[in-house]
């Protein structure tokens, strides 16, 4: 947090001043989740005084739904609406969006899904692309129940294998929506199989 030695806050255009402070509260919410975060924490993220937060936001939810708000934007300009699938264009948005706003990201798809207040956005995203992946799977997959699961199973999958990248470092990023798309074709596999547990392999 600013202290009275250290000058007076630079002063800028509003809408700069508040894109500062989401992409903080981004960062904070991120790194603690909205409970572990206080208005002071984001205060101090952003450089800035508690007071001019206030002068932009009204509360810690408002806060946190418009940095929900902003990374749903970012979404939107890398992720297009696929036609006829979950497509190998899906993955990359997914990527392109977790690269450009890693907190975002990670907001969005770990804390929101947890916080009951904003769980909703998350949710909402997972239903509208399982329905896409549905499109497609039950293309390849022709036992409706399990279809279903694999739809429901690839976009999660492909959102933790994401968010697994991100934690190790973001590895060989032209190599990974590759990787990503192996291990979601490794899903279709599996709910496509016609044999069951006599397919695996015997035990030593």
């Amino acid at each position: 947090m600013p202290d009275a030695g250290s000058g007076p806050v630079r002063r800028l255009p509003r809408a700069q001043r508040r894109e500062q402070i989401l992409a903080a509260a981004t960062t904070a919410f991120a790194r603690q989740g909205f409970t572990a975060t206080g208005l002071d924490d984001i205060a101090a993220e952003a450089g800035i005084t508690r007071v001019i937060l206030y002068r932009h936001f009204d509360s810690k939810t408002d806060l946190y739904q418009a940095a929900l708000d902003r990374f749903c934007a970012v979404m939107s300009d890398h992720v297009a609406e696929p036609v006829g699938g979950f497509t190998d264009a899906s993955i990359d948005g997914l990527l392109k969006a977790a690269i450009a706003e890693p907190d975002g990201f990670r907001l969005l798809f770990v804390h929101a899904a947890r916080e009951p207040e904003f769980k909703a956005a998350a949710d909402r995203f997972h239903e509208q692309v399982t329905e896409i992946a549905h499109l497609q799977i039950s293309q390849v997959v022709t036992d409706p129940a399990w279809a279903r699961w694999a739809a429901r199973m690839a976009p999660s999958v492909a959102i933790e294998a994401i968010i697994a990248w991100l934690d190790a470092g973001q590895p060989d990023p032209d190599l990974a929506a590759d990787r990503i798309r192996h291990v979601i074709a490794g899903v279709i596999t599996a709910a496509a199989a016609d044999r069951g547990l006599d397919c695996l392999p015997p035990t030593v």
